[in-house]
């Protein structure tokens, strides 16, 4: 059923238009040749992902702060392989991944089409957890920046998704309503509840295809955004 009375429409940015999964691995390997560390990335990534998903729900809960996120992670994942890596190394990894990662900038399949296909009729938005300085180079290395009127990080608002401050902020950089505006991201609580329980419409971008029984819009693909607006 098509949404008709929306004006705006708020992406989340990774595992939604940006491919963070290919561009992460794709930095690792670049930082793990630079520094000639004998790990297969298949064998870091088992280890990594889960840790990392762990530690983005802690900071998202204000459970540990940036500096925790970006130092646990790695210490984590490297305690998990077993392998006995200096506190300094693993600050200087921190440090590399974050001027890596924004540098790979592949995007979700669909992504430029869908944006070039919705700009036409709305007006159209990011709101992302994300760090600060590199949100906004994903942004722009990766050629999107363009389709986006405004974009509000969790670090400009203060607070994270699904905090109603930061959708507030986003709304009000843009004099859009809630009743008029739409989020799209891949995480039910941050995303879909948070928008949700702010009074805007939402759809589920079930990025790992899991297939989950919710209450709402759902899709797989970004193409299958055109069955609703």
């Amino acid at each position: 059923m098509k949404l008709n009375d929306i004006e705006h429409i708020y992406f989340d940015l990774d595992h939604t238009l940006w491919d963070f999964d290919k561009n992460s691995a794709l930095a690792f390997e670049q930082m793990f040749s630079r520094r000639k560390i004998s790990l297969k990335i298949e064998d870091f990534l088992e280890v990594y992902v889960p840790v990392n998903y762990k530690y983005w729900e802690l900071y998202r809960d204000n459970q540990v702060s940036k500096e925790d996120l970006r130092i646990g992670r790695l210490k984590d994942s490297f305690d998990l392989l077993k392998m006995e890596t200096s506190a300094r190394t693993i600050e200087e990894l921190s440090i590399e991944y974050i001027e890596f990662l924004p540098e790979n900038n592949h995007l979700l399949d669909g992504s430029v089409e869908i944006l070039n296909y919705l700009e036409a009729n709305y007006q159209l938005h990011i709101i992302t957890n994300g760090f600060e300085e590199v949100q906004h180079k994903k942004l722009h290395n990766s050629g999107i920046s363009k389709f986006f009127a405004t974009v509000t990080t969790s670090e400009e608002a203060g607070v994270k998704k699904p905090h109603s401050l930061i959708f507030e902020t986003a709304l009000n950089k843009a004099s859009a309503l809630p009743s008029k505006s739409l989020m799209i991201g891949d995480n039910l609580v941050a995303d879909v509840k948070g928008a949700q329980d702010f009074g805007m419409s939402t759809i589920y971008f079930d990025y790992y295809r899991k297939k989950e029984k919710i209450d709402g819009r759902q899709i797989q693909t970004l193409n299958e955004l055109r069955d609703y607006l």
